[in-house]
């Protein structure tokens, strides 16, 4: 067989296995729609409160860390229930930030703890795990840092457990910065998708779904009965939600009960934070997709986890395809194979048909979604470029996890920007991210595909240039703003005078 033939062969594959993944978006949107509802109507208060116990892991988040603390302080939950652990692994002076603010509300009346290890085991899962230990409450809320749960959060979510089988309460996110830049807008509509449809989806339908990190309450038995916080995957959630329910524990979602968070600006923060979840969501399936196969659940339940856990491998077939659309155009036109434009343009718009349908569906239902076509006549599309240029980060996370190469749990920095609020000294501050390797690959992967797009051109291939236009344009918006932000605006900044952003006590 022929080099060309093996080339259009192993490109069919890869569309092939990704229009699978494509077709599991439009299950996601046909059980949304067969299920969606409000959210389960709230049980009466409680005849008496239990104690429940916040806990908050903080590493390092002298920009947002105050405005935690301060929404915390104002939830409106009986004081003598309510216990608050402040978790801090930090290395600087967040320390003492928190240590000032904690001794505040201590005088204040509040039951507050400042837990400081100065070994950082187990990242974010350690220090949860440590302060389960002392923690007096029955139920335990955990919130990031970047996070401003409303006074009402408690109120919202306990009385749920009232049912013995409920072991989790999760809560919708909202973002404080959704209209920033572009970035934000796109990662807003990424994690609506996941939010307003897959999770609705999954939940009403009975399938697993899984707790994200924050924003949510557990019973402490189902987190002790499950095996507790372990350390072995980068997505301690997800790993301790599926341990969680296959215990045999109910989990609820409130799709219409939100709490405000913070959106990474940087786009080498975004890509950080997108690189843990492909590698820990790969992670736990290889650590739990054995035991849920050959558990007693339903096999409608088994077939979505399996997609859930999986779903970061498309990254990989992107990269394999983005890396042979040059190749292939070679071999067809070697071959004169054009014919075969009729099986592979309609796989291709399988995959990124459900991709456009599953996202306008998560604005539609969001109240605080895009509204108008115009807005999404540009965010889809380019939302589908950020996803394509973040495929050869994500494809690492990935095979990094499938080679069995460990990591340390690193978390994403926040400057305390909403909407209308972002002092320029922040991309000045300590906790910027400096990367070129990864942003230099895909600046390289871009000009790939200028070339391939000039090929296309020069061929009179106009079915392959929207495509092909989708991947240059994502490979060079990723890397050329995480080049721009991490080199060049500071230097820009720095030359213009500004101080950078300080918060003194977060006075």
């Amino acid at each position: 067989m022929s080099i060309e033939y093996l080339i259009i062969g192993a490109y069919l594959c890869l569309i092939l296995g990704l229009s699978l993944f494509g077709f599991h978006r439009y299950i996601m949107v046909y059980l949304y729609r067969k299920y969606v509802h409000g959210d389960p109507p709230p049980p009466p208060p409680p005849s008496e409160w239990p104690t429940v116990t916040v806990q908050l892991p903080i590493y390092n988040e002298n920009h947002v860390v105050v405005r935690l603390l301060k929404a915390v302080a104002c939830l409106d939950y009986p004081r003598d229930r309510l216990e608050i652990q402040v978790l801090d692994d930090s290395t600087d002076e967040t320390t003492q930030t928190i240590a000032y603010w904690v001794e505040h509300y201590r005088r204040q009346g509040l039951t507050i703890h400042h837990i400081h290890r100065k070994e950082r085991t187990g990242f974010k899962a350690g220090a949860l795990a440590h302060g389960l230990r002392t923690a007096r409450g029955e139920f335990i809320a955990i919130l990031d840092a970047d996070f401003v749960p409303p006074p009402d959060f408690l109120q919202r979510t306990i009385p749920y457990f009232q049912d013995p089988t409920v072991g989790l309460v999760q809560v919708r996110w909202e973002y404080l910065n959704r209209h920033f830049s572009i970035l934000t807008r796109v990662q807003s509509v990424m994690l609506d998708g996941h939010f307003v449809v897959e999770h609705t989806a999954r939940n009403r339908s009975g399938r697993f779904f899984n707790f994200n990190g924050t924003a949510g309450v557990w019973r402490r038995a189902a987190i002790e009965s499950a095996g507790g916080w372990t350390q072995d995957t980068l997505t301690e959630d997800l790993d301790l939600s599926y341990r969680a329910q296959l215990k045999g524990w109910r989990f609820i979602y409130l799709k219409d009960y939100v709490v405000p968070s913070e959106l990474p600006v940087e786009t080498a923060a975004f890509m950080r934070q997108q690189f843990r979840w492909a590698k820990g969501s790969t992670q736990t399936a290889l650590k739990l997709l054995p035991r849920i196969l050959r558990s007693g659940v339903d096999p409608r339940v088994k077939l979505e986890a399996f997609f859930h856990l999986t779903a970061n491998v498309s990254y990989v077939l992107i990269v394999g395809i983005g890396l042979l659309l040059g190749p292939v155009i070679w071999a067809r036109y070697r071959l004169g194979l054009y014919h075969l434009l009729w099986l592979d343009v309609p796989l291709f718009c399988l995959a990124t048909l459900s991709v456009a349908t599953f996202y306008v569906l998560s604005q539609r239902e969001n109240p605080t979604g895009l509204r108008g076509w115009w807005n999404w006549l540009w965010v889809i599309p380019m939302l589908m470029a950020v996803g394509i240029g973040i495929s050869l980060n994500n494809a690492r996370g990935v095979l990094e996890a499938l080679l069995g190469v460990t990591s340390p749990f690193e978390r994403t920095p926040k400057y305390g920007i909403t909407h209308a609020s972002a002092h320029p000294g922040w991309t000045l501050s300590a906790y910027r991210l400096k990367n070129w390797l990864m942003p230099l690959l895909g600046l390289g992967m871009g000009l790939y595909f200028l070339a391939v797009l000039y090929l296309c051109i020069e061929e009179d291939l106009w079915y392959s240039i929207p495509f092909v236009v989708l991947f240059m344009v994502g490979f060079l918006y990723t890397s050329g703003t995480t080049l721009w932000q991490t080199w060049v605006l500071p230097w820009t900044v720095r030359r213009l005078g500004v101080a950078p952003a300080r918060h003194p006590l977060g006075m």
